[in-house]
């Protein structure tokens, strides 16, 4: 995985009577992925996790399905990735004849997103943690956001395993989307299975977030904040649970409940 050099851009923050001063800045650079030779998509994220980054986005995009299908290599000069992958798999996406779509979710993806009836449902989903159980989690996924202690200024998502009881990865990202493809892309390449497992965001579950969620077979999504409609309803198509409020003291549950 390529390591971003110390950007002179970022701004440390300045702490006065403990809170940060307007000086705080985060970092967001652009970072570029071919696929067989052909340019595919460029982020603005944050630099660092890139691999998991790449990994997790081929995944949610239904390129890939693990990371023996993928040949990734990273650019020695720029912020960058060529990916190599069988060309029947490339055939298959682009037989689906996506459209760009300029995603609510702070960001432009090729998932076709407008017709929840293309979501595959599948049932066999895990348990969704109490209300103590979500506090818990969120609480250590706040703990380890090292960027947010410093700027506020970023999303994190974080993978629960089995037993709700534990996080088993966790990134922080300017786009609350590129942290949900970091965290996917952490497990896929530790070569740990997804399926049934849950997620913790800290931003608003918008649909490429259910639709990524729904393709890696997860359990459920949580949030502090709400879902969308268009959320809620790949959630019921696909078998997924959606808890909003999950910190309050009257979560909502949407979806397969």
């Amino acid at each position: 995985m390529p390591t971003a050099p110390e950007s002179p851009e970022l701004i440390q923050p300045s702490k006065r009577g403990g809170r940060m001063s307007e000086l705080a800045a985060v970092e967001e650079v652009p970072v570029w992925l071919q696929v067989n030779g052909r340019p595919v998509v460029t982020w603005m994220c944050t630099p660092d996790l890139l691999e998991e980054l790449a990994i997790g986005w081929l995944h949610g995009e239904g390129y890939i399905d693990s990371v023996a299908q993928v040949r990734l290599r990273p650019c020695a000069t720029d912020l960058g990735f060529w990916a190599e992958i069988p060309e029947e798999r490339v055939a298959s996406v682009q037989a689906e004849g996506r459209r760009p779509v300029l995603a609510s979710g702070c960001g432009a993806v090729s998932t076709f997103l407008a017709d929840p009836a293309t979501i595959e449902s599948r049932p066999a989903r895990g348990p969704v943690p109490e209300l103590d159980q979500l506090r818990a989690l969120f609480k250590a996924l706040f703990a380890q956001g090292e960027r947010y202690k410093d700027t506020g200024g970023i999303h994190a998502a974080a993978l629960v395993g089995d037993g709700t009881s534990s996080l088993v990865a966790h990134a922080e990202d300017i786009g609350r989307h590129n942290a949900v493809d970091k965290v996917v892309g952490a497990a896929l390449l530790a070569h740990r299975p997804i399926q049934g497992l849950g997620l913790l965001v800290t931003g608003r579950i918008s649909a490429e977030l259910a639709f990524k969620a729904a393709r890696a077979g997860l359990s459920y999504v949580a949030t502090p904040s709400v879902p969308s409609t268009l959320a809620v309803e790949i959630a019921r198509r696909s078998g997924i649970v959606l808890v909003g409020r999950a910190v309050s003291g009257r979560p909502q549950h949407h979806g397969a409940v």
